[in-house]
């Protein structure tokens, strides 16, 4: 029988929060997300992945701030994340920013959150920007990088041009400029994305080599 009494302090639930950081990220990179590609037409995959990245970012997000503040102070008798013994090291936050975890406990959990955080607000924002584009085959001017404001609607502003191909980004060549600038901004995004959910899956693995070795 558990002792149950665990439940009152913070190694279960960091324990918990670090799997749902590496299970959710293993599984939406290598195995929905490949899944899915190889199963669904191209529109309703894209349908799905655009569905998901926001909340599949913002969970990656959220986890390395939870990381922070459940970190379990190391023990007096060792440093050991369930060892008995008084507390030598703090726990939450600040036990995360001591300078003997700097670089061991602090810099992967901060590479985690920048990561997801440019996944969530810029590259993931943008490469679906850029695939709803392709799909109606416009493109904004170059001064403008985000859809107009509605000010600039109102102002008349000319702030998208039609370029129809009559056919689809992923369709065989030759397309117009447009639709080659476009496919091309586009597996720059998608590539800086991929890279950057990489990253952070790395910076988790790392950590969980960290974390294990107070689990002895």
């Amino acid at each position: 029988m558990p002792d149950l009494s665990i439940l009152g302090s913070l190694p279960p639930y960091h324990i918990l929060t670090y799997g749902t950081l590496l299970g959710s990220s293993v599984f939406q990179s290598f195995i929905g997300g490949v899944v899915a590609y190889n199963c669904l037409p191209r529109p309703q995959f894209a349908t799905l992945q655009t569905a998901i990245f926001p909340i599949y970012f913002s969970l990656q997000s959220a986890c390395p701030v939870l990381l922070a503040l459940t970190y379990p102070g190391s023990s007096a008798s060792k440093n050991s994340l369930l060892g008995g013994g008084g507390s030598t090291a703090p726990s939450g936050y600040t036990g995360v920013l001591a300078s003997e975890n700097r670089w061991s406990v602090a810099a992967p959990m901060a590479a985690i959150l920048a990561a997801n955080l440019l996944n969530l607000v810029w590259a993931g924002p943008r490469t679906n920007e850029i695939m709803r584009l392709r799909k109606h085959q416009g493109i904004y001017p170059a001064q403008i990088f985000f859809p107009p404001t509605l000010s600039a609607c109102r102002n008349g502003v000319d702030w998208k041009i039609e370029t129809r191909d009559g056919k689809k980004a992923y369709e065989a060549p030759p397309h117009s400029k447009a639709m080659q600038k476009l496919n091309k901004d586009f597996s720059r995004m998608h590539g800086m994305s991929a890279s950057l959910n990489l990253t952070a899956l790395a910076m988790t693995v790392f950590y969980g080599v960290v974390l294990s070795e107070r689990i002895q």
